[in-house]
């Protein structure tokens, strides 16, 4: 009786510790921020980014900044309607041409509004 006591002591404190470090941890949180759309478009424009890195910065909402959100729903109506993924399978561009001055405009409004600079070296 005394193992059968011990054993549910020892289960009830590993479950009731877990239970309060879960409770007091934060879910983690990625803030896209102005420098992080440039550098995609930037990468979009040079036709050196890829559909996942594109979905991973532009698919997902911004709630913390309006301008940026809006700008990226422009991005992503630019690739619903230039993307190209099977051309990027094969070697080229995500993009088509029209896309990249589409998206080149895009990323000049956003380095005037906010002063990034260039990445390109």
């Amino acid at each position: 009786m005394t193992i059968f006591i011990t054993t549910f002591v020892v289960c009830l404190i590993v479950s009731v510790g877990t239970v309060a470090l879960l409770m007091m941890s934060r879910t983690p949180r990625f803030r896209t921020d102005f420098s992080d759309i440039a550098r995609v478009l930037d990468q979009a424009v040079s036709g050196e980014i890829n559909e996942n890195e594109w979905h991973s910065v532009i698919g997902y909402p911004i709630r913390h900044d309006e301008y940026l959100e809006s700008l990226r729903r422009r991005c992503q109506g630019i690739f619903d309607k230039h993307a190209r993924p099977w051309q990027l399978a094969q070697g080229g561009a995500l993009f088509s041409r029209e896309g990249r001055e589409e998206l080149n405009v895009l990323l000049g409004h956003l380095r005037a509004r906010t002063g990034v600079a260039e990445t390109r070296a």
